[in-house]
């Protein structure tokens, strides 16, 4: 088994490459490296830009327009598409719903402590919830057996607006089949990476209750400097996936308590087919590995690259909505599974934590991460964030 030391963070994202290990021999050296180079990004950053040629970066525009003319729709017409008996795990969320859980979370809170003050995420202190919009879309096959948590597995609900409803099941299905392709064949690679069987974790994710997920926020509304659009957060899933915003202002940061990242998903080249997109690390990868890879702390800001893009948006598209769409995947495992961290890697995340303390990084408390079911996972994490009663 390889052994797998976090890197020196850098202030750029590595760049894995799909394709590599799509199109050769699984035992190839160059197989082997870019699966081990997956494994380390996500062990050092909690995040990776991936790059495969068979998302269409088109598929995409089509997908952030249909979802500005979803999100123009006056609130009470998006109240229709509401489920909160259901924890808001299918259809829409309205913006002051969801709650950043960091605000009441000590151990989140002890990591913002931790971090250099240039550093800190905007102030979350206040628990106010995010002005975000949010809408579920579940991408997951269905189980061939009764499951625990039938809530996690609802059906979906298509909008009522005759224009909207017409279009929305193709977009929403090409978009999320092509993130759903990509997502799942980097968690084989991190697999590999981390010296187990391709399949370790997509057998684990075969019936998970994978959500196309994308947000909402009205930069007309919300589009001043330093406005908190979502607050410094993990995601519960195992990995989440994103295609190209129309406007800037996500931050990563590395480790949990490394530098804060601007994001920038880099456009391919003319002549290069595909598309970059943006993985990172939640909270089921970390508590599958035992703490080797940790969930990647993030937040989504109004920052100077925004107040642009909105300026030459509104000036290049005055008739289009001003709502910036994060084109989002969350990959889960199945709910029925019993989430346990794995030997080996939890082993290897106690030298990971020692060898980063040796460096002078203090990464707090060591965390015990108990088996339970999945579902029983999601379920603790949706009451932190005021999801579910």
């Amino acid at each position: 088994m390889p052994h797998l030391v976090a890197e020196e963070p850098s202030m750029d994202l590595p760049v894995i490459d799909l394709d590599i290990y799509r199109s050769n021999a699984p035992s190839s050296p160059a197989v082997q490296e870019e699966c081990a180079r997956a494994a380390r990004a996500l062990i050092t950053y909690g995040a990776l830009v991936l790059h495969d040629s068979r998302v269409s970066e088109s598929d995409n525009e089509t997908f952030l327009d249909l979802l500005e003319d979803y999100f123009a729709q006056p609130a009470e017409t998006l109240r229709r598409d509401e489920r909160p008996e259901l924890g808001y795990q299918v259809g829409v969320t309205l913006e002051n719903t969801e709650k950043p859980k960091c605000a009441v979370d000590q151990p989140c809170l002890d990591v913002i402590e931790r971090l250099a003050p240039a550093e800190r995420p905007l102030d979350i202190s206040g628990h106010q919830p995010d002005p975000k919009c949010r809408f579920f879309w579940r991408m997951g096959e269905p189980a061939p057996y009764a499951t625990q948590f039938p809530g996690l597995n609802a059906e979906n609900v298509i909008p009522e607006d005759p224009e909207i409803r017409k279009r929305w099941t193709p977009v929403m299905e090409t978009w999320g089949k092509s993130m759903k392709s990509a997502v799942s064949g980097l968690a084989e690679m991190a697999a590999v990476g981390m010296g187990l069987p391709a399949e370790t974790f997509t057998d684990a994710g075969r019936y998970g209750p994978h959500l196309l997920a994308p947000t909402a926020s009205d930069l007309e509304k919300y589009g001043t400097k330093d406005t908190i659009l979502a607050g410094f957060h993990t995601d519960l899933n195992f990995l989440t996936i994103h295609g190209r915003s129309r406007y800037p202002g996500l931050h990563v940061w590395a480790r949990n308590t490394g530098r804060r990242i601007a994001v920038s998903i880099p456009r391919p080249r003319r002549d290069q087919p595909g598309s970059y997109l943006l993985v990172q690390a939640g909270k089921q990868l970390e508590h599958a590995t035992g703490g080797l890879v940790k969930a990647g702390y993030h937040e989504v800001v109004v920052n100077d690259k925004t107040v642009s893009a909105v300026a030459a948006r509104r000036r290049d598209f005055p008739d289009r909505p001003l709502v910036r769409i994060s084109s989002t995947f969350f990959w889960h495992l199945s709910s029925d599974y019993d989430l346990t961290p794995i030997p080996a890697l939890a082993d290897q995340a106690r030298a990971v934590r020692a060898a980063n303390f040796d460096l002078g990084r203090d990464e707090g408390g060591e965390v015990e991460y108990e088996p339970m079911k999945v579902g029983q996972q999601v379920q603790n994490e949706l009451k932190h964030i005021a999801l579910l009663a």
